[in-house]
């Protein structure tokens, strides 16, 4: 009990961000990390990599916007798995319409960066750590996320099963779909790189070694939470939104 009492206090003096600036800079940084990781040459990452398929079997359509529509079939498919409709994943399909209309954005400007292979392994490895990152806080931000992220996140609810395993098998299906499709209608592998590979074996575990660090740094509410910080009302801790943090 004293243990318990313990932990809840050291919880609450951690310092409280807002989970609608977290939510907004993880799409930011998501979003640019996904197109860095492009630019890179290793090879996109694996959550874009269904629409990036798309885009280049069916190149009348930006990547942006076959991202939205892959969005749009995982918050149907999660609303299936739930057989019922669920409010929040609509707001996670706005966010993620402007994550979508940013790649777009970034796409437009990257190639204004160095070239050369130095430059392209520093950008892998940058892309591969603001992604990590993005996602890890997003997840904690007590907000409906994007939904190539919340899908893993929803679905290790669903089932019961650890967030790192359903997101390592959901980034190995994403490639596995890529390489059927690219193969199948270019004739020859697309997008899926060394650095692609890596990431989509990798980054469910860093990305929730990410998680635990900021667990001890900093927690988050939101208007959905109910609570304010900084106004003394109450706010969500750690231990309260672990089942949506996984």
């Amino acid at each position: 009990m004293n243990l318990q009492s313990s932990e809840v206090k050291s919880e609450e003096s951690l310092p409280v961000w807002r989970g609608e600036f977290a939510l907004a800079a993880a799409v930011l940084i998501n979003s640019f990390g996904v197109v860095l990781m492009l630019y890179s040459g290793a090879g996109i990452s694996a959550i874009s990599s269904v629409p990036f398929a798309f885009s280049e079997v069916f190149p009348q359509v930006s990547l942006g916007t076959w991202t939205y529509l892959f969005q749009g079939i995982l918050v149907l498919s999660l609303m299936v798995l739930r057989k019922k409709l669920v409010l929040s994943y609509l707001f996670s399909f706005a966010a993620g319409f402007v994550f979508s209309e940013l790649l777009d954005v970034h796409e437009l400007w990257i190639s204004v960066l160095p070239d050369g292979i130095g430059w392209r392994i520093f950008y892998f490895l940058v892309s591969y750590l603001l992604i990590s990152f993005g996602i890890a806080l997003s997840n904690r931000c007590c907000l409906p996320i994007i939904p190539t992220d919340l899908f893993p996140r929803e679905l290790a609810q669903i089932t019961g099963f650890p967030y790192s395993r359903i997101k390592i098998a959901f980034d190995v299906i994403c490639l596995a779909v890529t390489a059927g499709m690219t193969a199948a209608f270019l004739g020859h592998l697309e997008g899926l790189g060394i650095g692609t590979i890596m990431a989509a074996f990798t980054m469910g575990k860093v990305i929730g070694l990410m998680g635990k660090w900021m667990d001890k740094k900093v927690c988050f509410c939101s208007f959905m939470t109910g609570r304010d910080a900084g106004t003394g009302g109450e706010r969500m801790l750690p231990h309260e939104i672990s089942s949506v943090r996984h």
